[in-house]
């Protein structure tokens, strides 16, 4: 039917746009890996990325028409090439880590914001891949909202989850986000070292 074919439609782009499995077998899987040794896990998280990114730039002629009929926005193919040009970025982001950082640390574990980490999002964009994300929407100021937050599909995304612990924060300089007890910590441009700051 129509609606089965939407469906199917939706469930194949979210699969290949957002950093969540590819497949449940592949949560599942992920899931595991908590018993395997540190080595094992890296090396699966690896290979599935491997595999994720690699459907992913298969799949960049597609994208602008699959994110038009998931999150039903037009602007996404009828402005089809700048669409594809943030999709190109956006999987390039994708590559230098928060892929892999998925399979490893997230996939099948963690949905939520951990207890003892504290803080409110201040919308600087800066865990969307520093603002590459191809769903990143600029608003007032230097602020940034998410083009799919209102949209029921976002939930299977891993973006709930930021941060998951100390490491996050740090790999995107969050300015709110800190772990309890200590002060938030932020890199110093082209110091080479981090400084703390007051946790307020």
């Amino acid at each position: 039917s129509r609606g089965c074919h939407v469906a199917c439609v939706k469930s194949t782009f979210l699969a290949l746009t957002m950093p969540t499995p590819i497949s449940l077998q592949a949560k599942t899987l992920a899931a595991n890996t908590t018993s395997l040794p540190s080595v094992w896990r890296d090396a699966m998280a690896r290979a599935l990325s491997r595999v994720y990114l690699t459907a992913l730039y298969l799949a960049l002629p597609f994208m602008p028409l699959l994110a038009s009929i998931l999150f039903m926005k037009l602007k996404y193919v009828r402005h089809y090439a700048t669409t594809l040009r943030k999709c190109t970025v956006h999987v390039a982001a994708l590559a230098e880590g928060p892929a892999n950082h998925y399979f490893r640390d997230v996939a099948g574990l963690i949905k939520t914001i951990p207890n003892d980490i504290e803080g409110s999002c201040v919308q600087c964009g800066n865990c969307c891949m520093e603002r590459r994300c191809m769903f990143i929407e600029p608003i007032d100021g230097n602020k940034f909202n998410c083009g799919i937050y209102g949209s029921v599909w976002r939930r299977f995304s891993n973006c709930g989850s930021f941060p998951i612990n100390r490491h996050d924060i740090e790999r995107y300089d969050c300015p709110s986000y800190f772990v309890k007890g200590e002060a938030p910590l932020h890199f110093v441009a082209g110091a080479g070292r981090r400084t703390e700051t007051d946790a307020g």
